[in-house]
């Protein structure tokens, strides 16, 4: 780099921090305890004892490779991450700062699942600021975080005030003085048809199909919105036997399932695809005569339908309410004109609250632009001010050095682990003449290699990420266990 700010000394990752191996920790193997679990995406649970010293950083390794978590407390990371609990030249806060800016998630060398090579991760290159500048970065992020924070909190509420706000503004519209002039009609005598889709052996799950037809089902139905993306296909021919089931534009669609809120929107008329619905998605084919399908809809996703039907429901694992039920239920009919005024003032109301939502949406988004610009900022030297007065990096590197080359035992470990890294290669090209067709898992292995873990695990690993391994990870899904098997050739 050039241009460094005062102060500040050009280095690796791997010169100022070292990343452990996390150990293997079953499920069933934790007992319970204080101290929490983590694996690479964050606490998976607890332990009654620990592995690190406090506090502690853990970056993914497998799996949700480069997500960083630190942990106040002493914790115990499991074998798909690498952890730092020692610092030597940097702030922990600030280490954790540090590895939320590297691009770790880039380093992916891994053929089967996503994963992180620590030598990868140990050359990249950063800008290291003296201690006490790390110590006021710290201080400012910390700052700015508690900022953000509160501003994240505020603006995640407005999703749930949504819901809220749309049904004040329904509850306003089919509640106040002049609707108690307007009739009341049952489904029944306000449609034309009302049916469920096909039960038992007329669909089952062998008629799906890759491609044809869609069958409408329970996950396609959102309140007052249609969920296109949830794609179910039969055959032409299993269609046309069950055509009596045929969708339309605008026909009402619901959930007979009634749990927290009511589920039903209109079949849109701008798809290019032919429909049926599924058992438990009833349809409600309105006179258009008598009701405009938006003006019932907006009825039937109101607080004091979910209501009414909730204490209708029956079934102890899904509650659920009959066809029978539905038809009974009767609605507010004014006449069309009134119907379709009222439905242009929800519908306007609906677009202001979807703005704000929007809006808010967006803020969320920025904020988290606006923290990584923050750490960029950080490691650029210009969210603080430098001090001509603090003992430059370069002093701090010097003594790193100085105390790695003073440290015989790490020095006789270091070599000793390339020792037995060759041993855990040996060991796994032997294994590779008779390697099992269904795989080996890697506690069949720790079993049978009478090594470190920690070496075999690395030799494994390395192996993975060659591209001309002949080895490559499995997951077994009837073991629900990885296994490492033999590429096909």
């Amino acid at each position: 780099m050039s241009g460094l700010p005062r102060g500040w000394a050009d280095t690796t990752l791997g010169a100022v921090i070292e990343l452990k191996y996390g150990k293997s920790l079953p499920k069933g193997d934790r007992t319970d305890g204080p101290f929490n679990v983590y694996g690479s995406n964050g606490i998976v649970g607890t332990n009654e004892s620990s592995l690190t010293s406090a506090p502690a950083i853990i970056v993914g390794r497998k799996g949700s490779f480069g997500e960083v978590n630190y942990s106040e407390e002493k914790c115990f990371p499991i074998d798909t991450t690498y952890y730092v609990d020692s610092f030597e030249s940097v702030d922990p806060s600030f280490c954790y700062a540090l590895l939320r800016y590297l691009p770790l998630k880039t380093l992916n060398r891994a053929t089967a699942i996503p994963g992180l090579n620590r030598q990868d991760a140990y050359n990249l290159t950063f800008a290291l600021p003296p201690l006490a500048e790390q110590e006021r970065i710290v201080a400012k992020l910390d700052a700015l975080n508690a900022k953000s924070a509160r501003v994240r909190t505020e603006l995640a509420r407005i999703e749930t005030l949504v819901s809220r706000y749309k049904q004040a503004v329904l509850s306003k519209a089919f509640g106040g003085e002049l609707t108690q002039e307007w009739p009341t009609v049952s489904l029944d005598r306000l449609s034309e048809t009302i049916f469920d889709g096909p039960f038992g052996s007329n669909l089952k799950t062998a008629d799906y199909t890759s491609e044809g037809p869609r069958v409408v089902r329970l996950e396609n139905i959102g309140t007052r919105v249609f969920i296109e993306e949830k794609r179910t296909h039969i055959s032409e021919e299993k269609f046309r036997s069950l055509g009596r089931h045929l969708l339309q534009a605008n026909d009402l669609l619901f959930s007979s399932f009634v749990s927290e809120q009511i589920r039903a929107c209109l079949f849109p008329g701008n798809v290019d695809f032919q429909a049926i619905n599924k058992a438990d998605c009833f349809c409600v084919r309105f006179d258009a005569a008598k009701i405009d399908p938006q003006f019932a809809l907006l009825q039937l996703t109101t607080e004091g339908t979910y209501r009414h039907f909730v204490q209708q429901v029956h079934g102890a694992t899904r509650p659920r309410i009959n066809l029978s039920q539905l038809k009974q239920y009767s609605i507010l009919a004014p006449s069309l004109d009134v119907q379709q005024e009222v439905v242009r003032r929800i519908e306007t109301a609906f677009a202001k609250i979807d703005r704000l939502a929007a809006e808010a949406r967006r803020a969320l988004e920025l904020l988290g632009n606006l923290a990584e610009a923050v750490l960029a900022k950080a490691f650029r030297g210009e969210l603080v001010a430098q001090d001509e007065n603090d003992e430059p990096a370069e002093k701090l590197l010097e003594r790193i050095r100085a105390e790695r080359a003073a440290a015989p035992k790490e020095k006789t470990r270091t070599v000793r682990r390339k020792t037995t890294m060759l041993t855990a290669r040996d060991f796994l090209h032997a294994k590779l003449q008779n390697w099992p067709e269904d795989g080996v898992s890697f506690q069949d292995l720790r079993r049978e290699f009478s090594g470190d873990y920690d070496d075999l695990k690395e030799a494994i690993f390395a192996s993975l990420s060659d591209e001309k391994s002949t080895l490559q990870q499995i997951f077994d899904e009837k073991t629900s266990i990885m296994t490492i098997r033999k590429r096909e050739r």
